[in-house]
């Protein structure tokens, strides 16, 4: 399929100069450092695509973009992972029409996959929780503090390895971490005690530089903080994979079980929809829960205060 697609327009290749710089300038239209880092990796899938093909990506029309999605789900990438690829290059296109470089986007009208309204994110249940807590404070301060940031936070692991000492400070009595999350935007994390007696047993005495850092004493990074929730994964017993990414996950699942709303989570998680915060709720399946024996009970209630005021 992606032959015969790739067959229909004929294309000649353009200077890795002109589109490294075309890329650089879209790029800087985001402040932060992750998302660029991510849009980079993304575009530079499609661009080796189309090296690979021959074809100009300035040129390339809508049939060549089928073309590399089709190819991406022959790889087997999630639809979620597919999806974001294909926003992110047609938002490159979207830069380029607007700096008239192009007149044609090739991912106009380009079918997405249909991302699945459930997270397939496997985060730690209430159990396997305290196992990781306690198994975190055993290894040592490092993993106690990372592990409590990632699970009673939600914090992305890139906010926890990006922390440094200043952006701790107190607020209204509270303990809390300012970071800078995706988009660029400034949040405030409130600390838990557990956290932050974590956090000060880390610091010690020292009162500027990164939070967390590495054997070398160099900032940590995200290998070494996937490395140490392994180690603390093992010695809590725990079989199934967990990322960073499951320990945010398991934050919202249980945050959401044992009763907080729905609001508080997304503000806590920095979630810019409300959707993305629903689709780790595994509660919201729950027949006792529906709305409809809520209502039915209070309209009997009603009812029987007319009756007996009669």
């Amino acid at each position: 399929m992606a032959a015969v697609a790739l067959a229909k327009v004929a294309a000649v290749p353009a200077s890795t100069g002109d589109l490294g710089a075309l890329v650089a300038g879209w790029l800087l239209g985001f402040r932060s450092t992750n998302t660029r880092d991510a849009y980079r990796r993304d575009i530079a899938g499609w661009l080796t695509f189309c090296a690979a093909n021959s074809l100009d990506p300035l040129t390339a029309r809508r049939p060549h973009a089928n073309a590399w999605a089709c190819t991406l789900d022959a790889a087997g990438l999630k639809a979620s992972t597919i999806a974001r690829r294909l926003s992110a290059v047609a938002s490159w296109y979207a830069w380029l029409a607007e700096e008239e470089e192009i007149t044609y986007s090739p991912m106009v009208h380009v079918r997405r996959p249909k991302v699945s309204e459930e997270s397939t994110t496997l985060g730690p249940d209430r159990d396997e929780a305290r196992r990781l807590l306690d198994a975190a404070a055993r290894l040592g301060r490092v993993p106690a503090a990372l592990v409590a940031l990632l699970l009673l936070n939600g914090c992305r692991v890139s906010e926890v390895v990006g922390a440094n000492i200043e952006n701790l400070d107190t607020e209204r009595g509270h303990r809390v971490l300012r970071v800078t999350r995706k988009g660029g935007r400034a949040a405030i994390i409130p600390l838990a005690p557990r956290t932050a007696a974590a956090l000060d047993a880390l610091i010690g005495v020292r009162t500027a530089g990164p939070i967390f850092r590495g054997r070398g004493r160099e900032r940590l990074g995200r290998t070494g903080a996937n490395y140490i929730l392994n180690r603390v994964a093992r010695a809590a017993g725990i079989d199934k994979h967990l990322s960073p990414h499951s320990l945010r996950h398991g934050f919202v699942t249980l945050s959401l079980e044992v009763g907080a709303t729905l609001t508080d989570v997304q503000d806590a998680a920095g979630h810019a929809d409300p959707r993305t915060t629903r689709r780790y709720d595994r509660a919201r399946h729950r027949l006792d829960h529906a709305p409809t024996y809520t209502l039915a009970a209070e309209l009997a209630r009603d009812a029987s205060a007319v009756i007996e005021g009669r």
